[in-house]
């Protein structure tokens, strides 16, 4: 029987088959060769201080359904860059999520942050398409991808001036993404072949990362505690999203994560 994954799989496939119909691949190239230098998201997320954090664009979930109306990505994104926000992620993914590429040509436009496009990334025109729409940083997911697709994507991507965020949710995965050679990681709380949220996994999983490589913790993030716990297991940075979108005040949402995760942020800042 089909997981959930499976499902989100193969309607990101038709999807990408339409968009492919409409944007041949030498568009992209195109485009990507007009592109600016993409901002760093490992410089970004190196710096000493305390905690990072990946401030999530989130509409919907699997789960959980609508989470947020969101009619302009762009003012949440600015106010997340505002609170101190190291990277925005944006969900582009469309059926399950409601996000869409607009919305990351939107946030792009919008903060002086690296980007992170946060898709199911399974076929090498959606790397030339993060690029194309001013991403910096790209999830490769372990758990949708082979370790020959693992590989090969992260160097395309690495090709193409970004950076990608790896992603594990048990050992074998996380010991996938270390040997294709990952520098930016991510433990994630949920399983996305069932739905179920475990912190634990990040706790249990994280100390295993080697300094070298940046360890982010994700999903499972409901306030401060949680951040606190995964800082304690050596999360060096934090991807929220549902935690930030369900609130009245991102900007002070986000600069309460960051107190609790140990990084100063000016009030002065972005104001």
């Amino acid at each position: 029987m089909p997981t959930v994954l499976d499902q989100i799989i193969s309607g990101v496939r038709e999807d990408l088959t339409a968009r492919r119909a409409v944007t041949p691949l030498e568009q992209l190239r195109d485009r990507v060769a007009t592109q600016p230098t993409a901002p760093d998201a490992l410089a970004a997320l190196s710096t000493p201080g305390g905690v990072h954090l990946i401030a999530e664009v989130k509409r919907a979930s699997p789960s959980k359904g609508a989470l947020a109306d969101i009619p302009d990505p762009a003012v949440l994104a600015a106010e997340y860059a505002e609170g101190g926000a190291s990277v925005v992620s944006v969900l582009t993914e469309q059926r399950r999520f409601g996000g869409s590429i607009a919305d990351l040509d939107a946030v792009r436009a919008a903060v002086p942050v690296p980007v992170l496009r946060k898709d199911f990334i399974v076929d090498p025109y959606q790397v030339w398409e993060s690029r194309a729409h001013g991403a910096s940083l790209v999830l490769l997911m372990a758990s949708a991808l082979e370790q020959e697709q693992l590989i090969d994507l992260l160097g395309l991507v690495e090709e193409l001036g970004m950076h990608a965020l790896l992603e594990a949710h048990d050992e074998d995965e996380l010991d996938r993404c270390l040997q294709a050679g990952g520098r930016i990681v991510g433990v994630n709380a949920r399983n996305l072949k069932t739905l179920e949220v475990d912190p634990l996994t990040v706790t249990r999983l994280l100390p295993g990362l080697p300094q070298s490589v940046v360890g982010v913790a994700e999903s499972g993030v409901t306030g401060p505690d949680s951040v606190r716990t995964y800082v304690a297991a050596g999360a060096r940075a934090v991807l929220v999203g549902e935690a930030l979108v369900i609130g009245s005040d991102p900007r002070s949402a986000v600069r309460e994560l960051l107190a609790a995760g140990g990084r100063r942020v000016d009030v002065e800042e972005g104001s």
